[in-house]
């Protein structure tokens, strides 16, 4: 296939993707032409293949291709209602992949939604990653200030050690941190929170936040009633998390963050020297 043609079917179609409420989509009857079909039906058993597909990935079907209608114009100012499809970016990879191989546009299609749907991925993939990174700062902030505010009050870091595992013991439904790194398998000199998932560092963040506010707001003074407030702030958090089902003991870890952050630095400096070459 020459370079031009590449080009402009590449053109044609990110100026054929629409966008609603953040979400990319296709019409199908517009990628019909698209991808070389003359007929409507020949196309659509190219979709019903694609949907094949698409429940035997295990995604939802109705979540990429949703049935639609609209108003075509037949002349004389009349007009009819015909059905069309919305299609995502993985559906129209799907319908690509179940196309006619022979079709030079479909060829093409192979390729293109193949390397946008994995551009993408990888693009959730990161956004994920920096969520996790950028809620594991924001609890060493936390647990950061409240060392320090209660060794203002007279608790040693023995004491912050014991506040924090406490802690844990109520948010992890009777597990304290030691516990919790065995059951998890986490070394036990490794903080917790570098295994766990986001939405299990966001609640201890929460937690901790709440008990420097009453630290500082009530004056709190002396290990056992600092280590009573955040008991009863977990303990809350815990059932907050219970009301959708979630139990944090439960889940289990992840990835190491040190090594996401060592990825992630990684890769932005591929991204600088990549554009410093392309200058």
């Amino acid at each position: 296939m020459e370079k031009e043609t590449i080009n402009k079917l590449n053109k044609t179609f990110e100026q054929c993707a629409y966008e609603q409420d953040g979400i990319e989509y296709w019409i199908a009857r517009e990628l019909q032409k698209l991808l070389g079909y003359a007929d409507w039906r020949n196309f659509l058993n190219t979709i019903l293949k694609a949907k094949e597909s698409c429940k035997t990935t295990g995604e939802g079907v109705s979540d990429h291709f949703v049935d639609i209608n609209k108003m075509v114009a037949i002349g004389s100012g009349a007009e009819k209602k015909i059905d069309d499809i919305m299609l995502t970016r993985y559906a129209c990879y799907l319908i690509a992949q179940n196309g006619d191989p022979k079709k030079e546009q479909i060829a093409f299609a192979q390729s293109y939604f193949a390397v946008q749907t994995r551009k993408q991925e990888l693009l959730e993939e990161r956004i994920k990653l920096m969520e996790r990174i950028q809620a594991r700062e924001k609890l060493a902030a936390a647990e950061t200030e409240l060392s320090k505010n209660i060794y203002e009050r007279g608790v040693d870091n023995k004491g912050f050690a014991n506040i924090r595992s406490k802690g844990d013991w109520a948010l992890f439904g009777g597990k304290n941190t030691s516990a919790m790194k065995r059951k998890l398998g986490i070394a036990e000199n490794r903080p917790l929170a570098d295994f766990l998932p986001t939405i299990t560092i966001s609640a201890k963040q929460l937690a901790t936040e709440i008990t420097n506010f009453n630290v500082k707001q009530n004056d709190l003074k002396g290990e056992n009633k600092i280590n009573n407030e955040h008991i009863k702030n977990n303990s809350d958090v815990r059932e907050l998390l219970g009301k959708s089902g979630i139990k944090p003991e439960a889940l289990p870890p992840e990835e190491d963050i040190k090594k996401l952050q060592r990825r992630v630095n990684t890769a932005d400096k591929t991204i600088a020297l990549n554009k410093l070459k392309n200058k």
